[in-house]
């Protein structure tokens, strides 16, 4: 028992540990962090899915609920998709991207650059998957590949954001028309 509790210890120092390097880092250098270490994602998704079990509701749950009263026939683009859950959850046809496969319906990829055409899909979705320190590069990105009056659906931590307004000031910057809380 003591030992579990200390391994338990150590990944979850662990994952705080390769958490702070996601934010820390640009998304290429994040890539090449599990590019060399690959058993560092999945201590990473690990680690994020013990936390979000503590949560009283996991954004990407509230996600699924929002695209499941849409038409199948949008196209959603899933950044930072993890285990793929709204790719396994919707009908829609979801472009699930992430640095590492957890699944078969992942395309690996920079999220600053993901293989779409642009003005392609419907729904852009960032599930507590907004990392790293090139934000306005991965933006710009989704918001290349959304179609004119396409939806970016952000689910993040309040503690992520020093000023939440300020925040939203910098997405309508960015080019998103209509930005709301």
């Amino acid at each position: 028992a003591l030992r579990a509790r200390m391994e338990e210890r150590l990944l979850a120092a662990r994952f705080r540990y390769i958490n702070q390097q996601l934010y820390t880092s640009t998304s290429q250098e994040a890539a090449r962090l599990f590019q060399s270490d690959p058993e560092a994602f999945k201590i990473y998704h690990r680690g994020f899915a013990q936390q979000v079990e503590r949560w009283p509701e996991n954004p990407v749950h509230r996600i699924i609920r929002y695209l499941r009263r849409r038409p199948a026939s949008l196209v959603v683009a899933d950044f930072g998709c993890g285990d793929c859950k709204i790719a396994s959850s919707i009908k829609n046809k979801v472009h699930s991207f992430d640095l590492v496969p957890l699944s078969p319906l992942v395309t690996v990829c920079d999220m600053a650059k993901v293989p779409l055409a642009a003005e392609s899909v419907d729904v852009a979705v960032f599930c507590l998957a907004l990392m790293g320190t090139n934000l306005q590069e991965i933006l710009e990105e989704a918001n290349r590949v959304l179609k004119q009056g396409g939806i970016l659906m952000v689910a993040e931590v309040a503690s992520r954001f020093e000023d939440i307004r300020a925040f939203m000031n910098s997405m309508a910057q960015l080019g998103f028309k209509s930005v709301s809380k």
